[in-house]
């Protein structure tokens, strides 16, 4: 009897555990075990992303510089994939088996259930005829976006590029993006990307067993609406733009227009600069990296990146600064008699000998020594230590903006280089410096450095006599055409207005009236203007021109520089004139001979292949270099900048 039960007992165990294993495996496969149910669903039904459409960007004027156009991403599920031709896919798509099996293995490491990209960026045209025989190839379907595309292929700097996701902002978007998705990379693509990038919606589609689809399921009721990204309205004048692009063709620089009201840019150029279609396609890695490798830098965005000493325009700055702290009026006189002595023996050369100048007539003739005296007044005679007056001096440039960012909705801008007192004590070796230690600063060179587009916001202050709104290229957002606000703020330079007129007569007269850009003068239009040619340690000097017009009722303000080029007035001053010209009057009259000097001249800078010393005997050249970098770092420490400025004596217009 006690064994009967004992093996009832035992055979109830067995059956009771195996309930427990079976009960255990439905439980895992229903509950933890997703991959039955999504082979299941994958069957029936397939959720489809609807990537939306990019918001497109127009110009001022309405015209289209940036819109989308169709392509499309292969997807697999590989668990899905069997008995294919392999071969006629390879054929349909345009790949060898090698990257069939490699595309194969990534997608079955993402996951053997799960949908992941095969093929990305499939043409219009590779798509037709993928269409035909898609009924073929169970596992794979097509999945529909857009891509940017640029009429014209201009502003590549301003407009940006889109990239696929990484890890990093997948991470950072907190979900938002997932693998595959495309994000804004640089420029306004990047700076607006939140607004123009819209919101994905959902597809389900029912497919039969061929992975052919049977229609909608549920008549759309599951299904969520992609929302299209807001457009933007750009400042730019897409007219103006070509042709300033087309008058930098081989050249190293920057042209930035603003108009001056409103603080919207007009054109924005940096040169070399690139076709942004190439950012687009499947060559878009091959594209990048050559340009990145491009000795003369196109993807570097010179107009907020670049930074130079500004030349002769920063003397119109300084006879504001010192009008406005008092040391001189437009009756104060200094006399030329051909560069300014300071020190014991040093001088700062003009290139021409004024006699007897008054602030009207420094601007005209660009005189280097009216403004070697300014600068001696603002440090030396205002009874404070050097690096305190210095310290007053720089305040007032800061509020021309130099020395900062100016804050343009465009991501990497930089501020430009105005020194602290202490940049100056440290290398003196003390305080008590006065001007003739950085006298080059008088004059807009030395250590000073600002960009282009900072250059071309002291044109619009100068036009405004006194303030200027933050430069910006996005003028309206969406329908609405909504203006951020802080691109509607005034804001004050810091110099009264009544001291810009004196300032502003003798901009009129260095173009108008025999000045050092007359030979830029425009029928008909008062332009005021600047020539400036910057020194270069590493070259040919640097061709600057700034101006704005007309000089009532400012409509545009415009800074043009073009790196090795020379002499202002002969390369930057004719672009400058023949954007303005065209920009108010839509027509060009200089000289057709100037023209089409400045359409055909290739100044970019030499390819020179060099055979470095260091390959032959790399040991020898290496210590040596590191013994004179060592001696050349001991002269300095004890002997400050003096070096620096002993070489820096005049500045040619």
């Amino acid at each position: 009897m006690n064994s009967f039960f004992e093996r009832k007992f035992v055979i109830q165990g067995i059956f009771i555990a195996i309930a427990l294993v079976i009960v255990a495996r439905l439980f895992y496969l229903q509950i933890i075990d997703d991959s039955y149910l999504l082979s299941a669903n994958n069957n029936v039904l397939r959720k489809v992303t609807v990537y939306p459409a990019r918001g497109i960007i127009l110009d001022r004027n309405g015209k289209v510089i940036v819109q989308n156009e169709p392509v499309y991403d292969l997807l697999v599920t590989p668990r899905e994939v069997k008995d294919i031709d392999t071969a006629l896919l390879c054929q349909l798509i345009n790949i060898d088996m090698d990257g069939f099996k490699s595309r194969m293995a990534k997608a079955r490491a993402h996951s053997p259930y799960r949908a992941s990209q095969f093929e990305k960026l499939i043409s219009s045209e590779t798509y037709a005829r993928l269409q035909e025989h898609l009924h073929k190839f169970r596992g794979f379907y097509v999945q529909n976006r857009t891509v940017r595309s640029y009429p014209d292929s201009i502003a590549a700097q301003f407009l940006g590029y889109i990239q696929e996701v990484n890890d990093r902002d997948i991470e950072r978007s907190n979900g938002f993006y997932k693998p595959g998705d495309y994000i804004g990379a640089s420029g306004v693509e990047r700076s607006y990307e939140e607004l123009l990038r819209g919101n994905r919606g959902v597809k389900n589609l029912m497919v039969d067993a061929l992975n052919r689809p049977k229609g909608v399921f549920m008549e759309g009721k599951y299904d969520t609406l992609a929302v299209t990204g807001d457009g933007l309205v750009s400042s730019l004048d897409i007219d103006l733009q070509i042709l300033a692009e087309q008058l930098m063709k081989n050249k190293l620089g920057s042209v930035v227009a603003i108009e001056p009201s409103t603080g919207e840019i007009l054109t924005f150029v940096s040169s070399p600069s690139y076709d942004p279609n190439l950012m687009v396609g499947k060559d878009r890695g091959n594209n990048y990296m050559d340009m990145l490798n491009d000795q003369n830098k196109p993807m570097f965005i010179r107009p907020i990146q670049a930074s130079y000493p500004p030349g002769s325009v920063f003397k119109v700055v300084a006879a504001l600064t010192a009008q406005q702290a008092g040391l001189i009026d437009q009756h104060t006189i200094f006399n030329c008699p051909g560069g300014y002595r300071y020190g014991r023996n040093a001088i700062m050369r003009c290139t021409h000998v004024d006699g007897p100048t008054n602030l009207v007539k420094s601007i005209q003739m660009s005189c280097n020594t009216y403004y070697g005296y300014v600068y001696a007044k603002m440090i030396d005679s205002r009874g404070l230590p050097g690096p305190k007056a210095y310290d007053l001096w720089r305040e007032g440039l800061l509020k021309f903006g130099l020395g900062q960012r100016l804050g343009i909705d465009l991501p990497g801008e930089k501020g430009g280089f105005v020194p602290e007192s202490s940049f100056y004590t440290k290398g003196y070796g003390n305080e008590k410096w006065r001007s003739s230690y950085n006298i080059s600063l008088s004059i807009g060179q030395g250590e000073l450095g600002i960009t282009p587009l900072q250059m071309a916001n002291v044109m619009a202050i100068v036009a405004n006599r006194g303030f200027y709104y933050r430069p910006h290229l996005i003028k309206g957002i969406g329908e609405k055409k909504i203006v951020k606000k802080e691109f509607t703020e005034k804001i004050s330079a810091g110099v009264d207005a009544k001291y810009y007129e004196p300032v502003v007569e003798g901009m009129s007269r260095a173009v108008n009236m025999g000045g050092t850009a007359a030979s830029v003068r425009i029928p008909g239009i008062e332009m005021c203007g600047k020539t400036g040619t910057v020194q270069n340690p590493h070259g040919q000097n640097h061709a600057v021109f700034f101006a704005f017009a007309p000089r009532e009722n400012p409509k545009i303000a415009i800074a043009v520089f073009v790196e090795n080029a020379g002499y202002g007035g002969t390369w930057a001053g004719p672009i400058a004139s023949m954007l303005v010209e065209k920009y108010l009057n839509d027509t060009i009259t200089l000289p057709k001979y100037i023209q089409d000097r400045i359409y055909n001249a290739n100044l970019l800078p030499k390819v020179e292949k060099k055979v470095s010393a260091i390959k032959k005997n790399p040991t020898i050249i290496k210590k040596d270099t590191i013994k004179r970098q060592k001696q050349i770092a001991q002269t300095v420490e004890k002997q400050g900048l003096l070096v620096h400025h002993s070489q820096v004596r005049r500045t040619h217009e």
